[in-house]
């Protein structure tokens, strides 16, 4: 996509950025046609434009923000808003920004065991409109992002996941040792949360442990009466795991 969408003013600190009128249909519109990709961003980059900042690991140093500012501005990505302490989001990045703080919800899945050229981690924002912003984080920090489908952006995250047979239920199930000896697991996590401005602020949560030895998956969830304890608990295949996810995100 080109850098002629509609200017989104960034957040100055009080608010949540503006969106154009017109600007949300539009590209829901054009998603049900077919993925919409936003382009790749770092760390600094997106935090720089309040993007995603409460779903990062660490907040990037006053100098790496700099330069970010100033690659941002040298790509007109950044421009001077209409009054001295706004900016506006130019492009397929003020379209991130602004489906990002539309969204109420966060699957973050995080996996060990990805191979070279694959996320380690994904984020999954559903929208209401039954689309979903996706955010493909690699072992560079390089967050490639998109618009997709709800339905497509499960297929391509559960295809991403840990896959096998499913085991059975085992009350005696060791976690410790199959976590330690798997060759691919995942923690995906669910945050529900509401907004004030441009922050925002984390409520509920539920997640779900899947982990892969010797072809077999493993599912494990929370034991109800102390969440600090796993759990060997059943998914029937993609289909299984694919409708775990959507009962996490109901």
């Amino acid at each position: 996509m080109s850098d002629d969408h509609p200017d989104t003013p960034a957040p100055t600190g009080a608010g949540e950025a503006a969106v154009p009128e017109g600007l949300v249909s539009a590209v829901v519109n054009l998603v049900n046609t077919g993925p919409v990709l936003l382009g790749a961003y770092t760390i600094a980059e997106l935090t720089a434009v309040d993007a995603v900042v409460d779903f990062l690991e660490a907040r990037p140093s006053d100098e790496v923000l700099a330069e970010a500012v100033r690659s941002l501005t040298a790509r007109q990505l950044l421009v001077a808003g209409s009054t001295a302490d706004q900016v506006q989001v130019r492009g397929d990045l003020g379209i991130a920004v602004a489906f990002q703080q539309r969204a109420r919800s966060v699957l973050d899945a995080r996996i060990t065991g990805s191979g070279p050229g694959e996320p380690w981690r994904i984020l999954l924002l559903p929208q209401p409109e039954h689309i979903c912003l996706m955010i493909r984080i690699d072992a560079l920090g390089v967050h490639q992002i998109g618009l997709y489908k709800l339905d497509d952006g499960l297929d391509m995250l559960i295809d991403w996941l840990p896959r096998g047979t499913a085991s059975d239920p085992d009350p005696a199930l060791d976690i410790d040792a199959v976590l330690g000896v798997s060759d691919r697991s995942a923690l995906v996590t669910v945050t529900r949360y509401t907004a004030q401005g441009s922050a925002e602020i984390a409520g509920e949560s539920t997640d779900l442990v899947l982990a892969r030895h010797d072809g077999r998956l493993h599912v494990l969830t929370r034991k109800p009466d102390d969440r600090a304890q796993l759990v060997s608990s059943r998914a029937e295949g993609k289909d299984g795991v694919h409708e775990r996810l959507v009962g996490l995100l109901a």
